[in-house]
């Protein structure tokens, strides 16, 4: 006597749409509004004619043509880009061992740290530019309007920016890995520099285009550190 099973069809089991993507949605919102959108209007804007309007295409590299045939364009660009540099190179230098410290400290100390750090990113920035220039006014007069003031002023702006990218990819570092390299002989300075480092090279990455993009594009800190000789 044979016997029959009835075999279930296996059932298709529909996966909801996970909670992550669910949160983040509004934030690609936002990303494609804010940013995707006018990115692909400058866009449109460089590569067009000036005479016509932005929907009413007509390719042209004029726009590029015009700027490189004029020398203050030339030469403003390429000052933005040194001022931007130096101001980037300060930044790492000042924000690495300091994020260094931060780590090292307790996670109360830590906090208070990170609190302290990124307090005057509260303010607007325009209100910090004028009090800078205020100091500098009282201080040193004869610096305004020099590379010394805009570089100070792009430093003390964007200092936060480096230290929080470092700070992080230095925080995910083991503690057991600081423990291994002394046990196989290295001390603390060659353990920064074939251990800790190259492990915080994406922190580092992160802090330098953070910094640099907006300190060769800022309009604030050269209209009041500039003192109205400088342009960027």
């Amino acid at each position: 006597m044979t016997g029959f099973t009835d075999k279930k069809k296996p059932q298709i089991k529909k996966t909801p749409v996970s909670l992550e993507k669910a949160v983040g949605l509004p934030y690609y919102i936002l990303l494609a509004v804010l940013i995707v959108f006018p990115f692909s209007i400058m866009i449109l804007y460089a590569f067009n004619n000036a005479n016509t309007g932005v929907f009413q295409i007509q390719f042209s590299l004029s726009n590029f043509t015009d700027f490189l045939s004029q020398p203050i364009f030339i030469r403003t660009m390429m000052e933005s880009m040194y001022l931007a540099t130096i101001s980037t190179l300060i930044s790492l230098v000042i924000a690495y061992p300091l994020s260094y410290i931060i780590v090292r400290q307790s996670t109360k100390k830590q906090l208070l740290l990170i609190l302290l750090l990124t307090a005057p990113m509260w303010i607007n920035m325009l209100i910090r530019a004028n009090g800078l220039k205020q100091i500098f006014s009282m201080v040193a007069p004869n610096l305004l309007g020099t590379d010394f003031a805009i570089i100070t002023g792009m430093v003390y702006m964007y200092l936060p920016y480096m230290v929080l990218p470092i700070y992080t990819s230095l925080s995910k570092i083991d503690d057991s890995l600081y423990e291994s390299s002394a046990d196989l002989g290295a001390n603390k300075l060659q353990t920064i520099r074939k251990v800790i480092i190259p492990l915080s090279l994406s922190g580092v990455m992160s802090g330098i285009m953070m910094v640099f993009l907006p300190a060769a594009t800022t309009l604030v800190v050269p209209k009041y550190l500039g003192d109205g000789k400088r342009y960027m």
